[in-house]
């Protein structure tokens, strides 16, 4: 990065830094590949707003959606289960909405976002182990959803594809944006292609398939919609509601937004924000159809295995010997293009919490490693197996993580203006523990457990995810107002003296030396130094053990 005209300038004293110093010098020069763990600045973020659209979308091309919507059509029946699926989705895209408009204004990260949304700078790692958990659990289902095809394509024992879907991430994930958008951008039309063209064929073809689909009761036999069966299909969708964290590791790299971009900068932020979401809705719809539809020569085990959805339905439109080779294909393309999100995204989140906890910074690789490890625990005990019950516990917690978020930034910043707008994450600018976000997370999460396994009754167990959603939408502005928004901000100031955002709004792009790393960065990721005359960047905060480079709390 070369020094902008507003640079501050700090003599080199010739002097060796402290420990704290040294030892950051390594986390530094690493999490400059993609400016992990920190603000992603302008002069890094070169794509289109478009190219990172395309990017975060295909980060959805899991085959989880087919699974899920086959396991709740096949329950609770067709009409159920499309209900269900819409009401997840209108839940998950109006959350969503506020996540994805503030990390790609201000390019931040979920968890960094979620610190000066209500939760503080320690409280934030509660929720960071909640997006670390679903990385490796939605891995994990990733993985034995590429086994399945494996073992059926290959012939390969499903410990062993286990072992090969894990392993085979590892050096893609290695590398960060660069790498990544390349992968997504080059994959995904043929991942359409393959995916699309035998719903196409089918309804085309034979329209009877769309009648019997239709009408098809489920298991439980029942007829009409029932609520019950609704909240309880919608519970297992809403468990992707943090999906949202994963496409916000993407977004954090759109461009500025300016006047004249402005169209295609809105586009690309709803599309690939909360819009994942109408495309993995349609995916649940999808997985339920194809359930239905080879449900009476695969039987209900093997209905909910895409590699079996799909293997049926190329079946219908071309010749034997290239069935399974391009149900596998399509498997295969599928899961590197999720689980490389899966592994990286997680990476991210272990790394932040750790390193914040222990203000020590282990490498990014450790993470990934460890993220990996847990996922192939849960595929070798067959998670797959009792999927919907986990997502449907999962769902309770992550529904009010990222519910406390959202209505801090809808309720508490735009309209009761209690809340700063401008997000806050440095060390020192924020208190270690905001109860505004974290209380209320511990509420609405605990809670809506209590309810999933039927602490207050039968009748209200389908009832959890909705009641893990309005008790995290009440109480939010609640302690807000109780509070009065003291626990936001311990200083106002960062102790430098120009604007942190630019004439347009945007994050400042005037570059600062941090006198620690010895490395420039822009303008939010800094703050003075109370014992320097001179900058540290946020990194070097975090992972400062002596606290000498904090700046001491001052009145809000």
């Amino acid at each position: 990065m070369n020094s902008g005209p507003d640079a501050l300038t700090v003599p080199d004293s010739g002097r060796r830094p402290p420990q704290t110093e040294v030892s950051a010098d390594g986390a530094v020069n690493e999490t400059l590949e993609d400016y992990t763990l920190r603000f992603a600045p302008r002069s890094y973020r070169r794509w289109t707003p478009m190219v990172v659209a395309t990017t975060a979308l295909g980060g959805i091309a899991y085959m989880a959606d087919f699974s899920i919507g086959a396991g709740i059509g096949l329950t609770h029946g067709t009409a159920n289960a499309l209900t269900a699926i819409l009401v997840a989705a209108v839940v998950i895209f109006v959350t969503g909405f506020p996540l994805a408009y503030y990390a790609a204004r201000y390019n931040i990260d979920l968890d960094l976002i979620t610190r000066g949304s209500g939760f503080g700078y320690y409280g934030s790692v509660l929720t960071s182990v909640i997006f670390a958990s679903f990385t490796f659990i939605f891995f994990a289902l990733e993985g034995s959803i590429m086994a399945q095809g494996l073992k059926l394509g290959l012939g390969l024992p499903l410990w062993l594809g286990y072992v090969v879907s894990t392993c085979m991430v590892i050096p893609l994930v290695i590398y960060g944006m660069k790498a990544l958008s390349k992968l997504q951008v080059w994959t995904t039309p043929l991942w359409l292609l393959l995916m699309v063209g035998p719903l196409l064929y089918l309804v085309s073809t034979d329209p009877g398939t769309v009648h019997t689909f239709l009408s098809y009761t489920g298991s439980h036999g029942g007829s009409g919609i029932d609520a019950a069966s609704v909240l309880l299909g919608a519970g297992v969708c809403l468990s992707l509601i943090a999906q949202i964290g994963e496409q916000v590791d993407y977004l954090r790299f759109m461009p500025p937004k300016t006047e004249q971009n402005r169209r295609t900068w809105w586009t690309a932020v709803v599309l690939a924000g909360p819009g994942w979401v109408v495309l993995g809705a349609l995916k649940q719809a999808i997985g339920v159809f194809l359930a239905v539809y080879i449900l009476a020569k695969a039987g209900p085990a093997s209905a909910t295995e895409p590699i079996h959805q799909f293997t049926g339905a190329f079946a219908a439109m071309m010749p034997t010997w290239l069935v399974v080779p391009l149900a596998v294909a399509l498997v295969v393309i599928s899961q590197i293009k999720i689980n490389v999100t899966n592994a990286y995204s997680g990476s991210l989140a272990w790394t932040n919490s750790f390193t914040r906890v222990t203000k020590h910074y282990p490498g990014r690789m450790v993470f990934v490693l460890a993220n990996l490890a847990c996922a192939l625990l849960l595929m070798e005990a067959d998670m797959f197996s009792f999927l919907n019950n986990i997502l449907g516990f999962y769902a309770n917690c992550a529904i009010a993580w990222i519910v406390t978020v959202a209505t801090d930034i809808m309720v508490n910043k735009y309209l009761l203006k209690l809340s700063p707008q401008a997000p806050e994450f440095r060390r020192g600018m924020l208190y270690a523990v905001n109860p505004v976000g974290v209380v209320s997370f511990t509420a609405a999460s605990g809670l809506s457990i209590a309810l999933y396994f039927h602490a207050l009754g039968d009748a209200l167990q389908p009832y959890s995810p909705v009641a893990a959603a309005l008790i995290a939408f009440v109480l939010t502005p609640v302690m807000a107002l109780l509070t009065k928004g003291r626990f936001y901000l311990r200083r106002t100031t960062d102790g430098i003296d120009a604007p942190l955002l630019d004439a347009d709004g945007n994050p400042s792009s005037a570059t600062y030396a941090c006198h620690v790393c010895r490395q420039e960065f822009e303008r939010p990721d800094l703050a003075a130094c109370p014992t320097h005359d001179g900058v540290v960047c946020s990194l070097c905060l975090s992972t400062d053990r002596t606290g000498a480079h904090v700046l001491p709390a001052a009145p809000a």
